[in-house]
C-alpha cells in the first residue's frame, strides 16, 4: 500500500463509522503530518485523490470538508440487493445491515431472490439492465463454484456504469469485489480446533456447487497439511444444494466414508446437525464416539442435537451487510477507484459441546474402528 492511501483509508473508515458526517472538516494537513508521520505533499495528494473522487471538497481559507455522498434524486438512486434466499436465517439480519446504512445516503433498496438458480439469476440482471434508477446491485452468486452462463450480462452491466458487489462469495471469471467472511481462514481455525482437542483422523463434508465449499476446502487442507496429519480423500466429502434438501438420505451415505475419523468439519451447521442426528440413530454417542464443528454459529447450533450444543464460527450477518453497503456507497460515488472494495471478515471460533478432547491423542478408539 503506498503511503498516502493510508491516510485515504483512514478518513473513509471515519466516514463510514460516522465518525466524520457529511459537512464535517477533517483534521488540518499539518494535524494528518503528526497524525501519520507524512510530509505534507503526501497528505495532500492523498486529499486531491478523495476530492477527485468527490468524497471531500476544499474550500479555500477554511479547510478541508467531507462531501455530502447521499443520492441524488436526479441521479440512479436505487441499490438492487440480491441473495439466493429468503428464509436463510443469515439473509434477513444482513438485509437490514444494508438497508439501514444505504437509507441514511438517500438510497432506496430493490429485494430479489435467485433461489439459487441461474435462470431466475438471469431474469433479474435483465431487469436491472431495462432500469435507468439502478446505481449498483449487491448480489449473493448462484453457484459460484461451476460455471455460470449470465457472464455476458454481469459485463454488460459494468458497462453500463452500474456498480457491483458480491457478498458471501464470488464468481472467480469476473474481476469484481466481493464482502464476505474469509472462508479459508475460518475453515482453517475450525479444523485446528479440532486437532488442537487432540484429533488426528479429521473428516470433513463440504459444498461442492458454491465458492464457499472450495475456499472451506482449501482451509481444511491447510490445516491437515501444516500440523502433518494424514489425509485421505476417503474422508473428503462433497455434497451439494440438492443432497441438502435431501437431508438424511444424502448424509446417510456420507457416514460411510468417515469410518475411521474421530472427528468431522462440517460446511455448515445445518449439516453438522443433520450428520449428527443421523450418527445418533446409529447408535454412535456424541461426541464420545465423533467430535463435530460446524459454521454460521446458527440456531441450530446454540440448540444442539440430543442436548449437545455444536461448536461452530459465527457469521458476521449484519455487519457483513453493513459493510457491503458502505463499500457500494463508495463504489457509486467514487469517479476514480482508490481503494479495494473487497473486504473478508475473519471470526473464530465458539467452542461448545461437540468437540471431546481426544485424550489418546493417536489411533484407536475412534468411528468404526474395532
Amino acid at each position: 500500500m503506498a503511503k498516502y492511501e493510508s491516510v485515504i483509508e483512514w478518513i473513509n473508515s471515519n466516514i463510514d463509522n460516522g465518525t466524520l458526517k457529511p459537512g464535517s472538516k477533517i483534521p488540518s494537513e499539518n494535524e494528518l503530518c503528526e497524525m501519520f508521520d507524512l510530509s505534507r505533499q503526501t497528505i495532500r495528494h492523498a486529499i486531491e485523490v478523495m476530492a477527485g473522487d468527490g468524497l471531500l471538497e476544499s474550500r479555500r481559507g477554511s479547510g478541508t470538508y467531507v462531501a455530502d455522498q447521499r443520492a441524488d434524486d436526479s441521479l440512479r438512486s436505487v441499490v438492487a440487493v440480491v441473495t439466493t434466499y429468503v428464509d436463510d436465517y443469515i439473509f434477513p439480519s444482513t438485509i437490514r445491515g444494508i438497508e439501514s446504512t444505504l437509507s441514511e445516503k438517500g438510497y432506496s433498496i430493490q429485494i430479489s431472490f435467485t433461489n439459487n438458480t441461474v435462470n431466475k439469476e438471469r431474469q433479474i440482471l435483465l431487469d436491472v439492465l431495462d432500469r435507468k434508477d439502478i446505481a449498483g446491485i449487491i448480489m449473493e452468486p448462484v453457484k459460484s463454484a461451476l460455471p455460470n452462463p449470465n457472464m455476458d450480462l454481469y459485463k454488460r452491466i459494468v458497462d453500463r456504469g452500474i456498480k457491483v458487489l458480491f457478498i458471501n462469495s464470488f464468481y472467480p471469471e469476473l474481476d469484481l469485489p466481493h464482502v464476505s467472511i474469509n472462508d479459508e481462514e475460518c475453515a482453517y481455525k475450525a479444523v485446528k480446533a479440532l486437532i488442537n482437542a487432540g484429533h488426528k483422523d479429521i473428516g470433513c463434508i463440504l459444498k461442492l456447487d458454491d465458492g464457499q465449499g472450495r475456499e472451506r476446502y482449501r482451509g481444511y487442507l491447510r490445516a491437515m497439511t501444516e500440523f502433518g496429519l494424514p489425509f485421505t480423500y476417503d474422508h473428503v466429502n462433497f455434497i451439494d444444494t440438492i443432497d441438502i434438501k435431501d437431508g438424511a438420505r444424502a448424509l446417510s451415505r456420507v457416514k460411510e466414508r468417515l469410518k475411521g475419523c474421530s472427528a468431522v468439519f462440517c460446511y455448515n451447521d445445518q449439516v453438522a446437525g443433520m450428520l449428527m442426528q443421523i450418527l445418533s440413530e446409529d447408535g454412535l454417542k456424541l461426541p464420545d464416539d465423533m467430535s463435530v464443528i460446524g459454521m454460521d454459529d446458527s440456531d441450530i447450533a446454540r440448540m444442539g442435537v440430543d442436548g449437545v450444543m455444536i461448536s461452530s464460527i459465527p457469521h458476521p450477518k449484519h455487519r457483513l451487510g453493513e459493510k457491503a453497503a458502505q463499500n457500494m456507497i463508495r463504489l457509486i460515488h467514487e469517479q476514480k477507484v482508490t481503494f479495494n472494495a473487497t473486504y473478508e471478515f475473519s471470526e473464530d471460533v465458539i467452542l461448545r459441546d461437540s468437540i471431546k478432547e481426544n485424550k489418546k491423542r493417536g489411533n484407536g478408539d475412534y468411528y468404526g474402528r474395532s
